[in-house]
C-alpha cells in the first residue's frame, strides 16, 4: 500500500480510488514560496549582505574651490579636515589604491574621470615574498584629497578590509563626491592644472585655507627614504635605486628579475660607492624637478665617471635630462592615466603606457651624444632620451604599470640585461668551484 501511495497514478485511477474512499499521494510541483527570515548564529545579530560603510543619516557637506574661481559643492566621504593642492585628474578606470598611494601625487588634489569609485574598497595591508607590499605603492596616502563623482558605499571585493571613506578617514585625507567631474576636467585641460582648496563642512569659509603650491617646495625629499633599505641582498647584479619617490611594483620589477637592490635617499652621493653597484635606477617621483638639485649634481658627475648602465623612469627621466644639459617646462594640465600612447623613435612600435607626470623635457635641440627615445603620440612631448655610445637611457612613461598596461614591461628586461652582459665583460664568468678534500700523505 505504501509503494501504491507515493506513486504517480492517472486521473481515472485516482477518481476510482476516492470512490472507494482512499485520498492517494499525488506527486505534484507548485510554486514556490519564499519567506525572509533572520539569519542567526548562536542568537547573534545577522552578518550583513555586503561589507559597506557606515553611512550618516545626515552627509556632511563639501565644498571644492578651484583658484580660477569655479566652486563644486558635495557631500564628504573621508576625514573631517579641510586641504589645499594642486587640482589634477587621472584618466584611470581602476587602481585607486595604487594611485593614492604613488608618492608622484604628493601635495595634489586627484580628480577621478572615471564615474564611480570605491566599489571594490580596499584591500589589506600584505607584503610578497620580498617584503614588498602587495596592494599598495607605499606605506601612505600622499594626495591630499581626493574629487569624484559617484562614491560606492557600499564594496565589494575579496582582498577588501575596509571602504575607500574609512581609509581616508584612517589617514586623515578629506574627499568629495557628487560634484561634476566632467566640468572639471574641461576647465583643467582648457584652462591647465590650477591649486584648489577642499572644505569639509557647513559654510564654508576658504579664507581660513591658504593656496598651496606643491610645486613650489621640494616633494621629493618629502617622500624619499631616510636611510638606505636593501631588498633581495644575494641576488646575481647590485642595483643602487636613487629613491625620489619609488613605487613599490619598480622595487618588484627589479627583485623579481633577479636583481639585488639597494635604495638610497635622493640626495645621497652615490659616487662614492658607485663601484659597488652594477648599474644605478633612477626611479619616480613628486613634484618639480628643478628643486633636486643635488641629484641632478650626482647623475651629472657619474655620466662623467660611470661608465655602467644607468636606467631612469618619470622623475628618473626629467633628472637624467637635465644632468645631459636639457631644460624642463610644466605640462599644461599633465600625462596621468593608464592608456597614453608613447612612439618609440627607434622601431616606430607605439606601446601604450601608464604615465603620472606634470613636467617634461624641452627636447627640441638634444645635446651631443644624446638623442629623442620615446614620444608621446597624443601632444609629442617627450617620453624619454637615450645616449648614443654609453648605456644611459630613460623613460618619462612607467613600464611597471601597477595599475596599468604592461606594454613595455620589457625595458625592465633589457636593462638587467644590459647589466648582466657589462658585468660579464668586466669580470668574465664565475663559477662555482666546490671544495676537495685532500686525503693525508700516508706515512711510511
Amino acid at each position: 500500500m505504501t509503494n501504491f501511495l507515493t506513486k504517480s497514478i492517472s486521473v481515472s485511477r485516482a477518481v476510482s480510488l476516492v470512490s472507494h474512499g482512499i485520498k492517494p499521494f499525488v506527486a505534484t510541483r507548485g510554486l514556490a514560496t519564499v519567506k525572509d527570515q533572520s539569519f542567526t548564529l548562536n542568537k547573534k545579530p545577522p552578518p550583513p549582505i555586503a561589507p559597506y560603510a557606515p553611512v550618516s543619516l545626515k552627509p556632511t557637506p563639501a565644498t571644492l574651490k578651484l583658484k580660477s574661481g569655479e566652486v563644486y559643492s558635495g557631500t564628504s566621504f573621508g576625514a573631517n579636515v579641510h586641504a589645499s593642492g594642486e587640482a589634477v585628474f587621472t584618466t584611470s578606470l581602476v587602481g585607486y589604491p595604487e594611485s593614492m598611494t604613488d608618492p608622484s601625487y604628493r601635495g595634489q588634489v586627484l580628480v577621478f574621470t572615471q564615474p564611480l569609485v570605491g566599489n571594490y574598497g580596499v584591500p589589506g595591508i600584505f607584503k610578497d615574498e620580498y617584503g614588498l607590499l602587495k596592494f599598495f605603492e607605499s606605506d601612505r596616502i600622499h594626495c591630499e584629497g581626493i574629487v569624484v563623482s559617484d562614491y560606492a558605499s557600499r564594496y565589494s571585493h575579496w582582498t577588501a578590509v575596509e571602504s575607500l571613506g574609512e581609509w581616508c578617514t584612517r589617514f586623515g585625507v578629506p574627499a568629495i563626491s557628487g560634484v561634476d567631474t566632467r566640468a572639471i576636467v574641461h576647465i583643467l585641460r582648457d584652462q591647465g592644472s590650477t591649486l584648489s582648496k577642499l572644505y569639509v563642512g557647513e559654510d564654508p569659509d576658504f579664507s581660513k585655507i591658504p593656496y598651496s603650491d606643491p610645486n613650489e617646495r621640494n616633494l621629493v625629499s618629502e617622500v624619499s627614504t631616510a636611510v638606505p633599505v636593501s631588498y633581495n641582498p644575494f641576488g646575481d647584479i647590485k642595483i643602487g635605486v636613487v629613491d625620489c619617490g619609488v613605487k613599490n611594483n619598480i622595487l618588484r620589477a627589479l627583485v623579481k628579475r633577479g636583481a639585488a637592490v639597494t635604495v638610497l635617499p635622493w640626495n645621497f652621493n652615490f659616487n662614492k660607492v658607485s663601484d659597488q653597484f652594477d648599474g644605478i635606477f633612477i626611479s619616480n617621483g613628486p613634484g618639480n624637478p628643478t628643486k633636486v638639485v643635488e641629484t641632478v649634481q650626482n647623475v651629472r658627475h657619474a655620466l662623467a665617471t660611470y661608465k655602467r648602465p644607468i636606467f631612469g623612469i618619470c622623475m628618473g627621466n626629467l633628472v637624467l635630462g637635465l644632468a645631459a644639459g636639457l631644460d624642463v617646462y610644466k605640462l599644461r594640465f599633465g600625462n596621468r592615466g593608464h592608456n597614453v600612447p608613447a612612439l618609440n623613435v627607434l622601431d616606430g612600435k607605439c606601446q601604450i603606457t601608464s604615465q603620472n607626470h606634470g613636467y617634461a623635457l624641452q627636447d627640441n635641440v638634444m645635446p651631443n651624444g644624446w638623442t629623442k627615445y620615446y614620444v608621446n603620440a597624443n601632444d609629442g612631448s617627450n617620453e624619454g632620451i637615450r645616449h648614443k655610445t654609453l648605456p644611459f637611457k630613460s623613460v618619462q612613461f612607467h613600464p611597471e604599470a601597477k595599475g596599468g598596461p604592461q606594454d613595455t614591461e620589457f625595458l625592465f628586461d633589457e636593462f638587467l640585461s644590459k647589466v648582466r652582459t657589462d658585468k660579464i665583460q668586466r669580470e668574465g664568468i664565475k663559477t662555482f668551484v666546490p671544495e676537495t678534500f685532500i686525503s693525508q700523505p700516508q706515512v711510511v
